[in-house]
């Protein structure tokens, strides 16, 4: 049966997701999804809907929706793409937009489904090596067909500093994806540079800010060519029904405002995170993110992760050269990170007394 299967398939490592346990006593602090509850609106518009339309398909290009984005952001309806959550809309930016002999760039360490996307497409990658404090650092002279942007960046939580992304920008040659999945927990966008250029586009979603990653919504701004062609690779109907009525009512004026005091919960619930860990010795990152990149002080990273485990508490761990130092923890309800704390306290105390 092998035979059958592409031979970069066979040989392709796949994305491996954080942990979504059955087990609802655990706290999950690992997939980076919103502490709060999405708005009531959109409780309240699903259970209002007429389960009768379903018998249709749905607008194949999301149009209620995709206009209200462009209003959002103050562009034009056909410079908005609608995707089955942001990452099929990355996947949709490997297939228009990178020959078979082309290749696609990122940075090292970043979101890892970036490297998966190039295999899938059987392409070359071209990974870029951040600086040792995971800071910017592009050679001189460096190409590919595609570059994803990570900006804040995943695991880490930095932000790029916006005039070296536009320069970065202005002087590549290919095409840059700014990946803005964490943004709305930062202090600035890039939603003018898409505007600005024409190889660039802005890729978000709302999962995180929205807290509707069990949706699946995300959308890509940018030059209409670039969504024209995006809009001719996507699937049919490649976002249902409900994503389209339900991420209607998120981006409404009241979804917006109860969207807006989330995020302010969760960026003052971050930086006493932050505080925390710092005071317990660890060495913090700065985060414009949900979550927090942090290197443990007391044991290493994977074994804090394992021994937090143990208790029903779950971060992240990355096992690697660059990554395998820390642990990334997303930001949860300010009792969630008490617990938290008080594992840590624990499980330090017992460390103590081996």
């Amino acid at each position: 049966m092998s035979n059958l299967i592409r031979k970069s398939v066979q040989a392709l490592t796949a994305y491996t997701p954080g942990e979504q346990p059955d087990d609802p006593g655990v706290i999950k602090l690992n997939t980076n999804e919103n502490a709060y509850p999405p708005p009531p609106v959109v409780g309240e518009r699903l259970r209002s809907m007429d389960s009768a339309s379903l018998k249709l398909y749905p607008n194949p290009v999301s149009g209620s929706l995709r206009n209200r984005i462009a209003e959002i952001h103050g562009c034009a309806s056909d410079e908005v793409l609608l995707g089955n959550g942001s990452d099929e809309v990355l996947a949709l930016c490997t297939r228009a937009f990178v020959e078979n002999d082309g290749s696609i760039g990122y940075f090292d360490p970043s979101y890892s489904l970036y490297p998966v996307m190039a295999d899938i497409r059987d392409v070359e990658k071209r990974p870029v090596l951040l600086g040792e404090e995971f800071e910017w650092r592009m050679p001189e002279g460096y190409s590919c067909s595609l570059f994803f942007l990570a900006n804040p960046n995943a695991p880490t939580g930095i932000l790029y500093p916006k005039e070296i992304v536009s320069d970065f920008c202005r002087s590549f040659d290919g095409i840059v994806v700014i990946d803005e999945a964490y943004v709305e927990f930062s202090s600035r966008h890039c939603i003018e540079l898409a505007m600005e250029f024409d190889n660039v586009l802005v890729v978000r979603t709302l999962s995180k800010s929205c807290s509707l990653a069990g949706l699946r919504l995300g959308y890509a701004l940018g030059n209409g060519e670039l969504v024209c062609a995006l809009h001719k690779v996507k699937d049919s109907y490649n976002l249902g029904a409900i994503p389209q009525l339900l991420g209607l009512a998120a981006l409404s004026d009241d979804g917006l405002a109860h969207v807006r005091e989330n995020v302010r919960r969760i960026k003052d619930s971050r930086e006493r995170l932050k505080e925390r860990l710092a005071a317990l010795g660890h060495k913090v990152y700065p985060s414009e993110t949900n979550f927090v990149w942090t290197e443990p002080s007391a044991m290493e990273a994977g074994e804090l992760f394992q021994r937090l485990k143990d208790q029903g508490i779950l971060v992240r761990y990355f096992p690697g050269e660059r990554t395998g130092t820390c642990i990334r923890i997303t930001v949860g309800t300010d009792e969630e990170i008490d617990k938290l704390f008080e594992a840590m306290s624990e499980i330090e105390a017992k460390g103590n007394e081996v």
